[in-house]
């Protein structure tokens, strides 16, 4: 059975992964600075713990990908501006690379708002005992 110190150690494990915003690989780093110092106390935190720092790693991995899937959008539309650069008759927006960055960047948006939301609701469930599995997440701490 958890207890109340238990479940508030185990909130801020998860919670730590706001740390991110902060400074670069905080969400990664805070989470799992907590979690090694914690994870001999009991299995709950050892459980919370890897949970919370799989998540992050996944996180970033995501969005590592995504970020190499935009980058020929970003630099198709520069480079297809920066060659139309004299002719301002003329300005083409290229819309299919537009529409690629338009859409990668929504991807990006909507895996930033889903991270906030499962953090707090990781956090949430952690302070009242439960463990969360985060979607998606690769185990890379078993």
């Amino acid at each position: 059975m958890n207890t109340t110190n238990e479940n508030n150690n185990a909130f801020l494990i998860h919670i730590s992964a706001f740390a991110g915003y902060v400074f670069p690989f905080g969400s990664v780093l805070l989470p799992l600075i907590l979690w090694n110092v914690k994870k001999d106390k009991s299995l709950e935190l050892d459980q919370h713990g890897k949970e919370a720092v799989n998540f992050n790693l996944s996180y970033y991995l995501y969005s590592f990908i995504l970020g190499i899937i935009l980058v020929p959008f970003t630099f198709g539309t520069f480079f297809h501006h920066l060659s139309r650069f004299g002719n301002l008759d003329h300005f083409d927006f290229n819309m299919p690379n537009i529409f690629g960055f338009i859409g990668f960047s929504s991807l990006f948006s909507f895996l930033f708002i889903a991270k906030f939301v499962l953090i707090i609701v990781a956090a949430i469930k952690a302070s009242r005992g439960e463990l969360y599995h985060y979607p998606l997440s690769i185990n890379f701490l078993k």
